[in-house]
């Protein structure tokens, strides 16, 4: 299990306290965290106002299921997991469709970019991206988020979205095909 710090406190400890009912120490798990489900659901939802809720909401549901969490993997997933949940099931509510966006993509930080014409290029390249992302149906936006920009594995996808490792392949590969194809000539 991945192991985190908030001002000299071990995470390992804050969800222990937490899981028994501490209050402050689910907060400061909160502020550990709370960016990135945030970034995950602005990406799902392409709007952050619907981001806001749900990450509000997976936090609520996180509190909720926390004295069940095993630590089979990193809290870090399994509030990514509670957070893409949160996404689909407020979306069959609202049966609004996933518009995900990489607003807030951080940049690598790769030898590759230490040259300045492919920052140039990376960076004059976002905005074609998100907008050819977004054309991408919710179904395969939602498979290449995952797998692009968090690398979860096929199982991962498949287990969040309720469908196959074949689907997830499948979809994934449909997806960088569209953009393959939207973005031709610019790559």
């Amino acid at each position: 299990m991945a192991r985190h710090r908030v001002e000299g406190k071990d995470e390992a400890l804050l969800i222990e306290r937490a899981r028994n009912g501490d209050a402050d120490a689910f907060a400061d798990l909160v502020r550990i965290h709370q960016d990135e489900m945030y970034t995950l659901a602005l990406r799902l939802t392409g709007s952050p106002d619907q981001a806001r809720e749900v990450t509000q909401e997976a936090l609520i549901r996180a509190w909720r299921a926390l004295p069940k969490f095993r630590g089979d993997a990193a809290l870090s997933t399994w509030l990514y997991r509670i957070t893409v949940n949160t996404a689909w099931t407020l979306r069959r509510k609202a049966k609004r469709h996933i518009a995900a966006s990489l607003e807030s993509v951080p940049e690598r930080e790769d030898e590759s970019y230490d040259q300045p014409q492919r920052m140039a290029e990376s960076t004059d390249m976002r905005p074609r991206l998100r907008a050819a992302l977004a054309q991408l149906s919710p179904a395969l936006r939602a498979v290449v988020v995952m797998k692009e920009v968090y690398d979860w594995s096929h199982r991962e996808i498949a287990d969040e979205l309720g469908i196959t490792v074949t689907t997830a392949k499948v979809r994934l590969h449909r997806g960088r095909k569209a953009l393959q194809k939207l973005l031709e000539g610019e790559v």
